[in-house]
């Protein structure tokens, strides 16, 4: 006897809300589009996003990882 293939994961696009599914429909998830991921790259790179904690201040010796 054969396991039923489970539902795929139904998740929220981070940047529009559609609804999606986790699985090859979806080739930007867990976004819906490129549109979305793209917006959601832009929020990043102009600081709209950030994650909270101290600012890191490397020395002229320090290295980054």
């Amino acid at each position: 006897m054969t396991d039923p293939t489970p539902e795929p994961i139904k998740l929220d696009c981070p940047t529009c809300g559609e609804t999606i599914l986790w699985n090859e429909d979806y080739p930007y998830r867990p976004f819906c589009s490129e549109r979305c991921k793209m917006i959601d790259l832009g929020e990043w790179a102009s600081e709209g996003h950030k994650i909270p904690g101290e600012p890191v201040i490397l020395d002229d010796d320090d290295q980054p990882l």
